[in-house]
């Protein structure tokens, strides 16, 4: 009877350990080719990650300021900014970089010529989005601000 009992909890561990691996949360937008891209909510959402960032980075620099400051607050704060600029990092290479800037390889043409446009303006905004991580410098927002309006001009033409 003892060993029946033991049995049955090895293996509700067991399945319980499977089930916790099993469902791991998914990230991002598949990388299979369903055909079902949101181009432009993903340009809107950079920009709603941008206004975040801006927003996160005056409340550390005003909470900082302050005689006694509230590291709790400025700490959520920092934590804020930079899943914000992770999110733009992941939408900039794992949709537009993987599976949405289709590569051109005839140099000269005018594909090629988009093409790599395109990808430097996706490199600039994850070297910004990167800075906006590591500082306070309200530059780095309006860097992105104005990368993800140019990139956005590029990719659905004017």
């Amino acid at each position: 009877m003892e060993r029946i009992g033991r049995t049955a909890a090895i293996g509700l561990v067991a399945a319980l350990v499977w089930v916790a691996f099993s469902a791991l949360p998914a990230f991002s937008h598949c990388e299979i080719p369903c055909g079902i891209y949101g181009d432009k909510m993903r340009i809107a959402a950079m920009k709603e990650d941008i206004a975040t960032i801006e927003k996160s980075m005056n409340q550390i620099i005003e909470l900082s300021k302050q005689a006694q400051p509230n590291y709790n607050q400025i700490v959520r704060w920092v934590r804020n900014k930079e899943h914000h600029a992770d999110k733009i990092r992941e939408a900039v290479t794992q949709y537009f970089m993987a599976q949405r800037v289709k590569p051109a390889l005839s140099k000269g043409s005018r594909e090629h010529d988009d093409y790599t446009h395109k990808l430097k303006l996706l490199h600039l905004m994850i070297v910004h989005s990167m800075k906006s991580k590591q500082t306070t410098d309200l530059q780095n927002v309006e860097k992105l601000k104005q990368l993800v309006d140019r990139f956005e001009k590029a990719y659905f033409g004017p």
